[in-house]
C-alpha cells in the first residue's frame, strides 16, 4: 500500500503530513470531511456513504488515498481503472464511476480515472490537493498506465456562457486569460484539457459541462496501438 511522509511549508512553521491508503477506520472522518466541504443546501445523499467507501477499498485499494496533517485526516482522493478511448470521450461521471461505487473498475484498464478529490476547508491553503494528485501520478507510473484522467468542473463558466462556448472558455483558462477555481488548479497540477463533455454531471455553475483533463505517463512516450 502507498505511504509517503512529507513536510509542508506553512505560516508559523512547517507541518508534517502523511499520504496513505484509507481504510474502514477512516470512513466516519472521511464522511465528516465531505459534510464540512459541501454543507447544506448541498444534498446530503451526495456525500460519501460507508457502502461506497467500502467498495473503494474492496475493489481498488491502491486508488483510495487520504492525507493526514499532524495526525488529523485532512482530505482524500479516489480513483479507479478504466479503458478509455480518446476517439469517443463522451461519458458522464455517474456512468464511469458507477455513481461513486466504482463497480465499473477494470483491473486491466489503461487509465486511472479520478472519482473524487476533497480537502477539508481548514486545510486548503496547504496545497494538499496537489500532493494527492502527485501521489496518483506515481500510481500511474507504478502500474504502467497510459494516463490519469478525470472530468474537471467549470464553475466559472456560467459567468461567460453568453459570450463563450465551453470549448472557448477552457481555451481561455488554459492560456491564462481567465481563471477558473477548478480548471486553473488542475492546470497547476500538470493536467491538460483534451475534450469538453456535455451533461457530465448536474452542476448549475458549469452548466453541466466538464473539461476532461489528463496527465500522460511520461515514460510512455508513444501511444498504444489502439490509440495510433
Amino acid at each position: 500500500m502507498y505511504r509517503k511522509e512529507i513536510v509542508l511549508p506553512a505560516p508559523g512553521g512547517n507541518r508534517r503530513a502523511v499520504i496513505r491508503g484509507y481504510g474502514a477506520d477512516d470512513f466516519a472522518e472521511l464522511i465528516r470531511i465531505q459534510q464540512e466541504s459541501f454543507p447544506p443546501p448541498f444534498p446530503p445523499e451526495l456525500w460519501w456513504n460507508e457502502e461506497q467507501l467500502g467498495s473503494h477499498i474492496a475493489l481498488f485499494p491502491e486508488g483510495a488515498l487520504c492525507i493526514e496533517v499532524d495526525g488529523v485526516l485532512a482530505g482524500s482522493m479516489t480513483g479507479l481503472l478504466v479503458r478509455f478511448d480518446p476517439a469517443r470521450p463522451e461519458h458522464t461521471w455517474a456512468e464511469v464511476t458507477d455513481d461513486g461505487y466504482i463497480r465499473t473498475h477494470d483491473p486491466d484498464g489503461d487509465t486511472l480515472y479520478v472519482v473524487d478529490i476533497c480537502i477539508r476547508p481548514a486545510y486548503r491553503k496547504l496545497d494538499l490537493g496537489r500532493w494527492l494528485m502527485q501521489a496518483m501520478y506515481e500510481l500511474v507510473v507504478h502500474k504502467g498506465l497510459v494516463r490519469l484522467l478525470g472530468g474537471g468542473r467549470m464553475p466559472g463558466y456560467h459567468r461567460y456562457a453568453g459570450e463563450l462556448s465551453p470549448e472557448r472558455y477552457v481555451e481561455a483558462v488554459e492560456r491564462g486569460e481567465l481563471r477558473d477555481p477548478v480548471l486553473t488548479f488542475l492546470l497547476r497540477c500538470g493536467r491538460t484539457p483534451t475534450a469538453v463533455v456535455e451533461g457530465y454531471l448536474d452542476d448549475e455553475e458549469s452548466l453541466n459541462y466538464a473539461a476532461l483533463m489528463e496527465w500522460r505517463n511520461p515514460f510512455l512516450s508513444h501511444p498504444r496501438p489502439e490509440e495510433a
